[in-house]
């Protein structure tokens, strides 16, 4: 079928009602034995942000305002893809796909769809297994199975050439996309998937940065991707359950890999965060999200090089940051900033600074 169908968000009013009593039902843990994060996300901070989330957070309002964009569902190889698709009013704007990740959404890209609409038709999509998106009941749906359905996608909306952008999984597809070619004529990212060609016997300091910051997310902050692709089924039945459980699980990463100095909430409001912590509730997306890491993470820097032109925004707080002679082994490079402040989540974090890169480099390719 290639059907294009609107879709509006409209959560059911005992979705939110059973929330709100597993909120209320929530069965606590110990406190952690530390006065920092080190051991996970503090009691204290959950039980604020969980009764904040349970009496004064306004899903009707926030539902709203995602549907101020024009969003569509269609099928592709069985499944259907939910997306935002926002045209430009510009005679020459630039058909352009932007790929979220974990444990991000749409949302992400709520503060930018606007913004970029000046200079391109957006098309938004969600993952298969996140958020509106059909779940795969089949094995399959990895990284090279996603770059094909989001070039389906862009054909069927009648797009002959068109660029690609993307961060974290959204990065790998977008890479993957680049590295097909086809009717790509660019990718953009702020997370490229870069590693030394070689031996390193003299590295430099920027070198010597990039394998520890590696080192430090294997011994401390991989914990998460070791559970979600090696048992994403065990892990699920916990989430799926817990409003507080999921809550948690995702908030920690706005601590951990956002430009907060060490509270999320000088990176992103409640409200955001809470946004994209529903996306996953309302839609019982935890298990399905994290089966793309059993699908994909062994390959999530597979060889092959993008001869695509390719930007790269490299933000200050990103988990890794490769340099740049990294980065050229693996893309054909011919835009990079290096961005002075951000994290991971680049467009939710720095919409402004993201938006004007996005758009420099495109600029270039028209």
């Amino acid at each position: 079928m290639t059907e294009v169908r609107p879709f509006r968000i409209e959560v059911p009013d005992e979705v939110l009602t059973d929330l709100r009593d597993r909120l209320a039902r929530t069965r606590w843990p110990d406190r952690e034995c530390v006065d920092d994060w080190t051991q996970g996300i503090p009691l204290d901070y959950v039980r604020e942000l969980a009764a904040y989330w349970a009496d004064e957070y306004d899903w009707r309002q926030r539902e709203a305002a995602l549907n101020r964009f024009d969003q569509f569902v269609t099928e592709i190889d069985g499944l259907d893809i939910h997306f935002i698709h926002q045209r430009s009013s510009n005679p020459d704007a630039l058909p352009l796909i932007i790929t979220h990740g974990w444990p991000g959404s749409i949302v992400e890209f709520t503060k930018v769809i606007e913004p970029l609409t000046a200079d391109f038709h957006v098309v938004c999509p969600s993952l298969p297994g996140y958020g509106f998106s059909g779940k795969p009941c089949s094995t399959g749906w990895g990284i090279e199975k996603i770059a094909q359905a989001w070039d389906t996608l862009m054909a069927r909306l009648g797009y002959q050439r068109y660029g690609a952008q993307g961060g974290d999984w959204g990065a790998a597809v977008t890479t993957q996309i680049g590295r097909n070619g086809g009717k790509c004529i660019g990718i953009h990212t702020n997370m490229p998937m870069a590693f030394p060609a070689g031996g390193l016997d003299n590295p430099t300091q920027e070198e010597k940065d990039a394998l520890a910051a590696g080192e430090y997310y294997a011994k401390w902050d991989s914990g998460y991707s070791k559970q979600q692709s090696t048992r994403p089924q065990t892990l699920g039945y916990g989430l799926a359950d817990s409003p507080v459980g999921q809550l948690a699980w995702i908030i920690e990463k706005f601590w951990g890999w956002t430009d907060c100095d060490g509270h999320p909430e000088n990176a992103l409001t409640r409200d955001e965060m809470l946004d994209n912590v529903m996306i996953y509730w309302v839609t019982n997306s935890a298990t399905s999200s994290a089966r793309l890491y059993w699908e994909s993470f062994r390959s999530f820097g597979a060889a092959g090089k993008v001869e695509v032109p390719t930007g790269i925004a490299r933000f200050p707080k990103e988990i890794m940051r490769p340099p740049r002679s990294w980065c050229e082994n693996g893309y054909n490079v011919t835009h990079w900033t290096d961005m002075p402040s951000g994290g991971h989540f680049g467009a939710f974090e720095q919409p402004e600074l993201f938006v004007k890169d996005v758009t420099a480099f495109f600029a270039t390719l028209r």
